[in-house]
């Protein structure tokens, strides 16, 4: 189930590739159901808050109709950074499903882990590398891409 989840969220990851936006996809999921789904388009609305993973938490809040969504499961291409880790943990989820680390900017074991190294009031369970490769791939074939776009200016 955690692989077919993943999927999704990859398919998620695609939008973003296609819109020249870093390819990072998110679902949320509820008892076995998807009821949250985003990409980022940080560049699409030059807003630096609009990652997947905030996207994902706003759509579920709404159709839940709370910011509570205790019961709810994220699968995420990528490891989340300090400011969705922190959306996440505040959205009280009850596990995060992460396909590949980001050890530039990852909030969740790489560069630190703001789900387990901190005292907070809820505890996120963590678990990584579902669908890694394909959750890497994606990104290394957008970046030699960028790369190669931004070499022909």
């Amino acid at each position: 189930m955690q692989e077919q989840f993943m999927k999704e969220a990859l398919k998620e990851a695609k939008k973003a590739y296609n819109k020249l936006e870093i390819p990072v996809g998110a679902i949320i999921v509820k008892d076995g159901k998807i009821i949250a789904r985003a990409h980022n388009i940080k560049e699409e609305k030059q807003d630096t808050t609009k990652h997947a993973e905030i996207i994902a938490i706003q759509k579920a809040s709404k159709k839940l109709e709370t910011w509570r969504l205790n019961d709810c499961e994220m699968y995420v291409t990528l490891e989340p950074c300090a400011m969705c880790a922190g959306a996440i943990i505040q959205a009280r989820l009850k596990k995060l499903y992460i396909g590949t680390m980001d050890p530039k900017t990852g909030a969740c074991g790489s560069v630190l882990n703001l789900l387990k190294d901190f005292k907070f009031n809820h505890n996120v369970e963590l678990e990584t590398g579902i669908l890694k490769d394909n959750c890497e791939q994606i990104l290394k074939n957008f970046f030699k891409e960028l790369r190669e776009i931004k070499s022909k200016k």
